[in-house]
């Protein structure tokens, strides 16, 4: 595992318990990227999670974990400023959360590009630079060697000119990936960047993405079905279920006790051959496939 220094490692956090030791803080410490306190998010009577509280440091990388309709797309959201918590709070660098937060990347769920879309690779790539803003860029040498240099960094340069409705599931999402940090972001967000990839390209897409935060000192969340192919690089997991969010290092939170506890049934997790497996998850738990690999991160 990747040792991000972060506060909290080494522990399972449920609820409304916090990371923080007690007593006075330490002042030495530099700002996380991103703070989360006491923060619940629900839609009218039905609530998603709560009490969760988490501060991610420049360089950390985080997965998040939980069943279908847990909030794992809806904390990114809030995140994002699209999407109001019921309470508590989000910070970015220090400051509130709001839309469109220039130190934010973000590599949404994969959809692909139709086959007629006109858009080069290229020039896909630099909306990240200058997409949110009216009218036609200007040409500058600044802009081509920023889109030049991502090419290199998303291995594209040889179908930088190629239409991006022509290219293949991995290769869009390099793209996209690259489109995310050609901005210079500061924290990276990614909604199931693995999905629908075999799995070459899912090791060079997760390589992209953790090199990110080695290189760069980004700030990583991401949202995975499965944790396996990202278990070598992950320093913590946030784990949605129940109403409740539990954080803490891979370690601590994929075991029999915690999952047991935190479903409220008999659940048996197995390490094989470097992999997680969980045996016995609820049917509410359950994608619907008996053997198929399970959203939470595991096999069952």
């Amino acid at each position: 595992m990747n040792g991000a220094g972060a506060a909290g490692d080494g522990q399972v956090m449920m609820g409304a318990m916090t990371s923080s030791a007690p007593g006075r803080a330490d002042v030495s410490a530099p700002r996380p990227v991103l703070s989360i306190r006491d923060a619940a998010l629900g839609y009218g009577d039905r609530l998603l999670w709560s009490g969760l509280t988490l501060d991610v440091p420049a360089g950390e990388f985080v997965a998040i974990l939980g069943p279908n309709g847990s909030g794992k797309t809806s904390l990114l959201r809030a995140v994002l400023g699209t999407q109001p918590l019921t309470s508590g709070s989000i910070e970015i660098l220090g400051e509130p959360v709001r839309r469109g937060h220039r130190s934010v990347g973000y590599v949404p769920q994969q959809h692909l590009a139709d086959r007629g879309t006109p858009l080069r690779a290229r020039d896909f790539l630099a909306l990240g630079i200058d997409g949110d803003r009216f009218g036609l860029p200007l040409p500058s040498a600044d802009r081509r060697r920023r889109v030049d240099a991502m090419l290199d960094t998303v291995h594209a340069r040889a179908f930088a000119r190629t239409r991006i409705g022509s290219l293949s599931g991995g290769e869009q999402q390099r793209l996209r990936i690259g489109q995310a940090l050609i901005g210079d972001s500061r924290l990276l967000l990614c909604d199931e960047p693995l999905i629908s990839l075999d799995l070459n390209q899912q090791r060079a897409v997760s390589d992209l993405i953790d090199a990110s935060r080695r290189d760069q000192g980004r700030a990583v969340l991401m949202i995975t079905h499965d944790v396996n192919p990202v278990l070598d690089m992950v320093d913590r997991v946030v784990y949605l279920a129940n109403g409740q969010a539990l954080v803490g290092s891979v370690d601590d939170v994929f075991t029999s006790e915690v999952l047991s506890d935190l479903y409220r049934t008999p659940v048996e997790v197995v390490r094989a051959r470097g992999r997680i497996i969980v045996v016995g998850l609820p049917d509410h738990a359950h994608e619907g496939h008996e053997h198929a690999p399970h959203h939470d991160g595991t096999e069952h």
